[in-house]
């Protein structure tokens, strides 16, 4: 195995569309990688020195969509092109922009999910930014989204994450199996079995 110095490689990562206001009630977004799950109810985000950042700052509130292969040029761009610069930025995107149901920010129903967000805590806040951890207070699907149980059908979304070895942008293939129940032929002793199911795909 070939060894590299340590680099911000874990993969994959999501690419977040963070929504806000700014102080005039201008929604604005920008795409970021570096968040995830932090509890059953909570998100975190490593926040750089943005105008989403100071929106933040103001008001704990903001919403998260993920984005798709169908927004991946214009999420590209919220990423790359900042409301500091660009007052029309967000006009230029094309994107629907409605009002959250429960907290004061923007929602992109471009996007098939959205959760609605609110700041707990923040961390290590200084003049380069913060790490944030925020409840998850409600979630909106577009129900042309959903799976046949009501819940919120992933596949069906081409959700797309990003690769940071090589600067490029994945959708996310097929489902491949079961999460907590394939291990389940080794756990109970069908080694075999299990061997040869995966040697077989």
């Amino acid at each position: 195995m070939k060894n590299f110095s340590p680099k911000p490689w874990v993969s994959p990562q999501p690419v977040l569309i963070i929504g806000t206001y700014n102080e005039e009630g201008v929604a604005n977004a920008m795409n970021a990688a570096w968040g995830g799950q932090w509890d059953m109810k909570e998100i975190f985000i490593s926040m750089g020195k943005h105008a989403t950042t100071d929106n933040l700052k103001r008001n704990g509130e903001f919403t998260v969509a993920f984005a798709t292969r169908k927004t991946m040029v214009v999420s590209d761009f919220v990423g790359i092109v900042s409301a500091k610069n660009d007052p029309k930025k967000m006009d230029k995107t094309g994107w629907n922009i409605e009002k959250a149901t429960i907290v004061d920010a923007p929602v992109f129903t471009d996007f098939p999910m959205t959760l609605e967000c609110r700041i707990k805590e923040k961390y290590g806040e200084s003049g380069s930014g913060f790490y944030l951890v925020a409840k998850i207070v409600n979630i909106l699907v577009d129900e042309n989204y959903l799976a046949e149980d009501g819940n919120p059908d992933i596949e069906k979304m081409e959700l797309t994450v990003f690769d940071p070895v090589h600067d490029g942008y994945i959708q996310l293939g097929n489902k491949v199996g079961r999460a907590f129940s394939e291990g389940k032929a080794i756990k109970y002793g069908d080694r075999k079995n299990n061997a040869s199911q995966v040697a077989g795909d």
